[in-house]
């Protein structure tokens, strides 16, 4: 049982690297096919007004956002390497310090997954009810850059899904580590008992 729980407690370390790597990943990419169709429909981004197409600025609207998420996903990324830099993915016993470091990247996580999301469904919703998709099909039916998907929106289900799910397998493997520990120092005490 014991090696059941050093196996997780490894994999799990690295599974938060990689949620937290997707997570950055994620931030990277979420502004591709806005910037695609709407970076070039406002011709002025210091008059967002001037917009060519109604709802355009949200591209503009949206950076701060992405930046925040980009910096976000960074910390997890380093909340993560804490987990590595504790030995929590190898150390037999616990000591504060490794609870520290899972108790820091699951409010992270938690933190950034929950916060994200409200704010990416809100802009969503933004996006779906306030650009001219007609108009601006019209306009980019000749480049070919046009398309009213909202994947981008939509994939950050499942990307905070990833940090939500490693968050719980740490939680989990704090559980799991504390009953081992517990277990091993009753064995040793039997062990004194009878030496005794």
């Amino acid at each position: 049982m014991y090696k059941k729980q050093m196996s997780l407690q490894r994999i799990v370390c690295l599974l938060s690297i990689i949620a937290s790597a997707v997570v950055f990943i994620y931030s990277l990419g979420m502004m591709t096919d806005l910037f695609d169709m709407l970076y070039n429909m406002i011709p002025d981004p210091e008059d967002l007004d001037t917009a060519r197409v109604a709802g355009a600025r949200i591209y503009y609207d949206m950076q701060g956002f992405n930046r925040t998420l980009l910096r976000g996903s960074i910390g997890l990324i380093l909340l993560s390497c804490l987990l590595y830099l504790t030995n929590t993915h190898v150390r037999r016993k616990y000591y504060v310090g490794n609870y520290v470091a899972t108790g820091l990247n699951v409010a992270a996580n938690c933190f950034v997954a929950f916060w994200a999301h409200g704010q990416i469904a809100y802009y969503k919703d933004w996006f779906l009810n306030n650009v001219d998709f007609a108009q601006l099909e019209r306009r980019l039916s000749r480049v070919g850059t046009y398309t009213d998907s909202t994947f981008w929106f939509d994939i950050h289900i499942a990307v905070f899904a990833l940090t939500l799910i490693v968050s719980l397998l740490l939680i989990l493997n704090v559980i799991w580590k504390i009953k081992v520990m517990g277990d091993e120092k009753r064995l040793l005490q039997a062990g004194k008992a009878v030496s005794a």
